[in-house]
């Protein structure tokens, strides 16, 4: 019997690292990568894959340079208003995941804005992780459920997370040849299958996520069972 794939979450690693080898700018690699988003999109719509969450920038990356921050914000508001049409085109449900109340009012109105525009679409749930670490979010998903004044568990911290709505990851990949989550989805990839690839995320084709989710289909899967 072959395994499901509901949700799909990747860590888009290897953007400089491709454009170095290019003897190109770090915020070429930045640019190529933005073009790979629609390519595993459309997969996911074409394969019935229902939820996918994408790791854009993480609370860790304010550490890098001011002028590569700044482009990745500007790229980010960029992609959100070139990828407008896209959204609705392809019936897909757009959600920033994270805490983004630190981005400029500009780039959180774009935001609202395009998750409000695609708020009522099935065909995809796009999530998108934008100031997010995994530890965080717990953090502000045990509080939620405290001033709530529900009981902290499992359940109902689980509803309470950014993602709640697209459940637990099935298949996590990262690109770029580094093994590591990098506080990405902890909580949700608890028993993710896990897969990564030497493929700098410019680079990464269809055919190779194809071949991935082929592999995670015949996986056996048994979540601490027999």
């Amino acid at each position: 019997m072959m395994n499901e794939l509901h949700h799909l979450a990747i860590i888009m690693d290897g953007n400089g690292r491709w454009a170095k080898t290019k003897s190109l700018a770090r915020i070429k690699g930045h640019e190529a990568g933005a073009k790979v988003v629609e390519t595993v999109s459309e997969f996911c719509i074409k394969n019935g894959i229902a939820n996918l969450t994408l790791y854009a920038f993480s609370t860790e990356n304010w550490k890098r340079p001011e002028s590569e921050v700044n482009f990745l914000l500007n790229l980010l508001k960029k992609f959100i208003i070139k990828k407008r049409e896209i959204f609705i085109k392809n019936e897909i449900k757009f959600k920033a995941i994270g805490d983004i109340s630190v981005f400029s009012q500009d780039l959180q109105s774009e935001i609202s804005a395009l998750q409000n525009l695609t708020a009522t679409y099935k065909k995809l749930n796009f999530n998108l992780a934008l100031n997010y670490g995994s530890r965080d979010e717990i953090i502000r998903a045990a509080k939620k459920v405290i001033q709530k004044g529900d009981e902290l568990n499992e359940q109902n911290l689980s509803a309470n997370l950014d993602s709640a709505d697209s459940g637990d990851v099935d298949l996590l990949i990262r690109t770029g040849g580094e093994i590591r989550l990098s506080n990405f989805m902890l909580w949700q990839a608890s028993y993710a299958e896990l897969a990564f690839t030497n493929t700098f995320w410019p680079d990464f084709s269809e055919d190779e996520l194809a071949e991935i989710v082929e592999n995670f289909k015949i996986k056996n899967r048994r979540f601490g069972g027999l």
